[in-house]
């Protein structure tokens, strides 16, 4: 049996190619809202970042998430989805190292 295709997404801040769960998705709803989607299966336009503060950082300070969403992303919203993205770092990593204990 062939072995499955990870998917490939690529950080919007840093550009590097990763695989898909190993990355948190920004993504704008068709209700306009922009927010993390930890599932990854949320409708609407995504982004990806590593999950690191340092790319959110980048992101934000190159307004790489503008243009990958295709909207302007307030200032308020930046704010706001810094703060989630400091607290759902935490719970993504873990999820990330724990996933890695299994074997995938």
């Amino acid at each position: 049996m062939k072995p499955r295709k990870i998917p490939l997404r690529k950080c919007v801040a840093c550009q590097e190619m990763m695989p898909k769960k190993e990355l948190i998705r920004i993504v704008r709803t068709p209700s306009e809202e922009t927010l993390i989607d930890l599932t990854g299966k949320k409708a609407g336009r995504g982004a990806y970042l590593c999950g690191k503060v340092s790319c959110f950082k980048l992101a934000k300070k190159s307004k790489a998430l503008d243009r990958a969403l295709k909207v302007t992303v307030q200032p308020e919203i930046y704010d706001q989805l810094e703060q989630d993205f400091i607290e759902v770092q935490d719970e993504f990593l873990a999820g990330k190292e724990s996933s890695n204990d299994n074997g995938e």
